[in-house]
């Protein structure tokens, strides 16, 4: 994709990263002006976890980026010197998700997310990098296909940029990049930083490409490395082969990691995606009357009973499930949040309580 150079921006007196991009990506001029343009709304995400454009431009026939200097090593590089943490892997996959949710909010997809293109600093801050540049090495459709990139795959008479094994099965069928894209190849990674390898292989791009069209990722989870099946299940839905299926949005995924905790018990309530959801909303309905009826009932015995002070006091637990089946843990979850909610309304009609 180019050469990266540390330079030093006399205006402003900072040191920078300067990205040359090759000169043969300029010469289809309406390109690049995507290009630019993607790059400058890029430039305007201002978050913390993506890297900070700060201009962009054109040397001659050769188009350049500037952007923050950053100094550390990218995931790849982390991935290489051994696995990680769960916490780690938490921790980072939620910052990957509030970047890209961030980005997705102003309609702009990565294209090409791959532990390559995330970096971790010396401080352990992560940035997402090279958001928009996929845009710039689309062909066209009309001229002949090349057979020089390693990072194209061909679907019929279409040509989809990605690497292979993060790329979506929407883009190798030739369909367009779309934020559950970007959600994809997170679950890719996402599986890579928990288990050192990757869901999908082969010995060429093509065997990888028919791998992410056909196969089930394995198990995550072993005799040797266990996972949680709230945090396996987390995985396969972003890793569905059907962009319907997967998280409606990154915002929904970053909630969900930080709500399974290390030991993969649910710590707080997360939203639930489309499929799981149809079935949890009738559920947890009648749970609520059931469980909101008992407590009712046990607040008109307070009232009655004289000894109880006029400030009454309910503390919702957590509900837990012995079943170990990720619908369960999710109901289970759901359900603590929906009958606190049930009794805030209640105590806003009696206004009788402190919670």
């Amino acid at each position: 994709m180019g050469v990266v150079y540390r330079a030093h921006d006399p205006r402003i007196g900072r040191d920078v990263a300067v990205k040359v991009l090759p000169a043969t990506l300029s010469h289809d001029h309406n390109r690049l002006a995507r290009f630019e343009q993607e790059a400058r709304s890029a430039g305007t995400l201002n978050h913390p976890n993506i890297l900070a454009i700060h201009d962009v431009g054109r040397d001659q026939d050769s188009p350049f980026l500037v952007a923050e200097l950053l100094e550390g090593e990218t995931l790849r590089d982390r991935l290489n010197s051994g696995t990680l943490t769960r916490r780690k892997v938490m921790e980072y996959g939620a910052c990957i998700a509030d970047g890209l949710a961030a980005a997705h909010a102003k309609n702009i997809v990565h294209r090409d997310l791959k532990p390559e293109n995330v970096f971790i600093t010396r401080d352990g801050r992560l940035k997402i990098l090279d958001f928009g540049l996929a845009k710039l090495t689309e062909p066209d459709p009309e001229q002949p296909i090349s057979t020089q990139s390693p990072t194209e795959a061909l679907t019929g008479s279409n040509i989809v940029v990605g690497t292979p094994g993060y790329i979506s099965p929407e883009q190798l069928r030739g369909q367009p990049a779309g934020p559950r894209s970007d959600i994809f190849a997170f679950g890719v990674i996402l599986y890579e930083m928990i288990s050192g390898r990757r869901p999908f292989v082969g010995d060429s791009a093509v065997e990888i490409s028919a791998s992410i069209i056909r196969d089930e990722p394995t198990p995550l989870s072993g005799d040797d490395h266990p996972v949680s099946p709230t945090l396996e299940r987390v995985i396969r839905q972003c890793l569905e082969k059907n962009p319907s299926e997967r998280f409606e949005s990154a915002h929904d995924l970053a909630h969900m990691l930080r709500a399974v905790s290390e030991t993969g018990k649910v710590t707080m309530v997360a939203r639930i995606a489309p499929r799981t959801r149809s079935w949890l909303r009738p559920a947890l309905a009648a749970a609520v009357v059931v469980v909101g009826g008992l407590i009712a009932s046990q607040l008109l015995d307070f009232r009655k009973a004289p000894a109880i002070p006029d400030v009454k006091h309910i503390a919702v637990l957590p509900f837990e499930t012995d079943s170990g089946d990720p619908d369960d843990l999710a109901l289970a979850a759901g359900l603590a949040e929906t009958v606190a909610d049930g009794l805030m309304i209640m105590e806003r009609e009696t206004r009788g309580a402190v919670w």
